[in-house]
């Protein structure tokens, strides 16, 4: 390998100089990389003493003509030194006095001019001065000031310093810092109290009282463990929360914590995985030895699914760092050694992604299913939160519970926040009716815009809603019609006809043929009355998301239900989703025969339910005028005004019409 240029020069043999004993520099050779670094390092504090000079001394500023005024005027009050001489020569100083400070200075008071008293700049040594007042007999004092300038340069100096001893302690303590985080890198990061303090207790829990009798039993494990293990019983590892998003999972877990009084550690599934394979994992660890330590105890685990998923299906390969993290939790949950005095909680709205392994008992011994509350459910949640609002009197929270059928304790809650801020706004002093159906159509339906205009598109947007809302009221098996509008919302929903669902039927999940084939009708209802009222080339795509209804539910009547002329068999598995691996490559139950029957089985069921939806509309279509007339003036319709007009006009009872509320 060949040396550069410097290097041969420099292992020539260099002349001496016989001055200083040391090697010349031949020309053109930079000198050694040891005498660069000094030179940079004194070119760096000649810097910082430039910089001290420059930032702390006086600056010089040009004379402004009021300035050259003035030392014109002070000119007059000076002597010049040889001006002094001569006046001490001539016998003319009454008194003089010599400042020695930073300037040397002389305060003279001349005979002729004894009012007057005259500086002279001296030079720092005066002894000719000296010797010519003592031999003219003049006397004179001499005075010493403090020099304050060495102090402040000193003062400047340390100043900076100190400053840059303050930047370098700062880069020390940030790299400590780090280094200290390096080391806590796969630590716990669970949250620990020695006696939860979360301010919640099953009173505060309504809506789910099934999940409470079983946890109850979880309390009583931590509070009085003798009384089970006396018997023989063994203290449930884990309890596993399942339900839909909203329902309370993690408020039942701050709830346990609250009445329990142990210590209590709160994690998310999600804290556990990094990047780093084996981090999860040490976490883990970390986490049940300090569990360990303060046992009995809670152990908290939200959103488990986060680490929790079943290992090794994922498609297109695995997560080491997941599956090495959810190993370490089987093991620490019912190892080798066990756990004792630890209970597991975890939360989750995805049971079906868990690995069987966390699910078996001796890890999850009990699922707590928090489901979607019932109508006493929807009650208990309601009192609950309306504890701290101000209701009007009018306000009824029964008549709120019917109204919510399939709404979360999470949607509720939510609710009754919204009525409030809408009560605010509007500088009310109490929420009224008004405020909870506004609150209820935004929550479910979507926030208020304003009305359209007087238009085309405003008249078939009431005729299409209009054609929704007589189905509900004429159709036998149909549910009552709450109201009907519009008034557009957000999503690009331009008005709509909403139903009070039968809450039996839908927490039971029990739907009759009559009833879906009466929906479907009622799905088809606004493109009938487009067909009917405005024709076949006027229709518009206002009715796609109600045609995508008719296409579901019509298919699950024929491959779930059996609600067909195919019989009762069932041809298709529900809600089949491409994860895990499953569903990717598209099996079918059924021969293309059979495919082809369930094709025609659903064409058929959606065009009877059309044909009938379009004949309600022709055989009523002066009513349907009617309608939309009080539509577009008032802008809204209740259900009850809405089955009065209906009554009148068809002369049937309105009882025949709809079911009441």
């Amino acid at each position: 390998m060949k040396s550069s240029s410097w290097m041969r020069a420099w292992m020539k043999p260099q002349p001496v100089s016989h001055r200083t004993n040391k090697p010349v520099m031949p020309a053109g050779v930079s000198q050694p990389p040891k005498q660069r670094a000094s030179r940079k390092f004194w070119r760096l504090a000649a810097s910082l003493l430039i910089f001290q000079g420059v930032a702390f001394g006086v600056p010089a500023y040009a004379q402004t003509p009021e300035e050259s005024t003035n030392k014109q005027e002070q000119s007059k009050d000076t002597l010049e030194y040889s001006q002094l001489l001569e006046q001490i020569k001539d016998n003319n100083i009454s008194k003089l006095e010599i400042n020695e400070g930073t300037n040397v200075v002389a305060k003279v008071t001349l005979k002729n001019q004894p009012e007057q008293e005259k500086k002279v700049l001296l030079l720092e040594q005066n002894p000719e001065l000296i010797e010519t007042l003592r031999q003219n007999n003049i006397e004179f004092e001499v005075k010493h000031s403090a020099d304050n300038s060495a102090a402040l340069g000193l003062v400047a100096n340390l100043f900076l310093l100190l400053l840059l001893l303050a930047g370098l302690m700062m880069i020390l303590r940030r790299s400590s810092s780090n280094s200290g985080q390096a080391m806590n890198f796969g630590k716990s990061r669970a949250r620990f109290q020695m006696e939860a303090k979360t301010d919640v207790v099953f009173n505060d829990v309504a809506g789910v009282e099934e999940a409470k009798e079983e946890l109850q039993e979880v309390v009583t494990f931590l509070k009085e463990p003798e009384k089970f293990t006396a018997i023989g019983a063994r203290i449930p590892r884990g309890v596993l929360l399942v339900g839909p998003p909203g329902t309370g999972k993690t408020l039942l877990a701050k709830a346990i914590a609250g009445e329990a009084g142990v210590p209590f550690f709160s994690i998310s599934g999600s804290e556990f995985v990094e990047m780093f394979v084996g981090v999860g994992a040490s976490r883990v660890r970390d986490l049940f030895k300090k569990a360990k330590e303060n046992a009995p105890c809670l152990v908290f685990i939200d959103e488990i699914d986060a680490v929790g998923r079943q290992r090794g299906a994922g498609i297109g390969g695995g997560n080491d760092e997941r599956e090495q993290t959810l190993n370490q939790l089987l093991t620490e949950m019912d190892g080798f050694e066990g756990n004792s005095g630890i209970i597991i909680i975890a939360a989750t709205n995805r049971p079906d992604v868990l690995d069987t392994a966390l699910l078996r008992p001796g890890r999850f011994d009990r699922q707590v299913t928090v489901d979607l509350p019932g109508y006493n459910g929807r009650l208990g949640i309601l009192e609950v939160h309306a504890r701290n609002k101000k209701l009007a009197s009018e306000v009824s929270l029964e008549k709120i519970a019917r109204r919510t059928p399939g709404l979360s304790g999470a949607d509720l809650a939510n609710l009754l926040n919204e009525a409030a801020i809408l009560t605010a706004r509007r500088r009310k002093e109490a929420i009224t009716i008004l405020e909870i159906d506004d609150a209820i159509d935004r929550i479910t339906i979507g926030m208020t815009l304003n009305p359209l205009l007087d238009s085309k598109k405003k008249r078939l947007i009431a005729y299409h809603e209009v054609g929704h809302a007589l189905l509900m009221t004429l159709l036998k098996n149909s549910d009552p019609l709450n109201k009907v509008t519009i008034i557009p919302r957000s999503g690009g929903i331009g008005g709509f006809a909403q139903q009070v669902f039968n809450e039996e039927m839908v927490d039971s999940g029990l739907f009759s043929r009559a009833w879906l084939l009466d929906q479907i009708t009622i799905y088809l209802g606004g493109r009938a009355a487009e067909e009917e009222i405005f024709g076949h080339d006027e229709v518009t795509v206002g009715a796609s998301s109600d045609i995508r209804a008719v296409a579901d539910r019509a298919r699950r009547m024929v491959t779930l239900y059996g609600m067909s002329d195919l019989g009762a068999m069932a041809l298709e598995t529900p809600d089949s989703e491409v994860f895990l691996g499953g569903g990717w490559t598209s099996r079918s139950d059924y021969s293309e025969e059979i495919a082809t029957k369930i094709d025609q089985q659903v064409q058929d069921i959606a065009i009877s339910c059309h044909e009938k939806a379009r004949s309600l509309i022709r055989e009523n279509r002066p009513l349907v005028d009617k309608l939309v007339d009080i539509l577009l003036s008032q802008e809204t319709i209740e259900g009850e005004q809405f089955r009065k007009i209906v009554a009148e006009y068809t002369k049937l009872p309105e009882k025949q019409l709809a079911i009441t509320v």
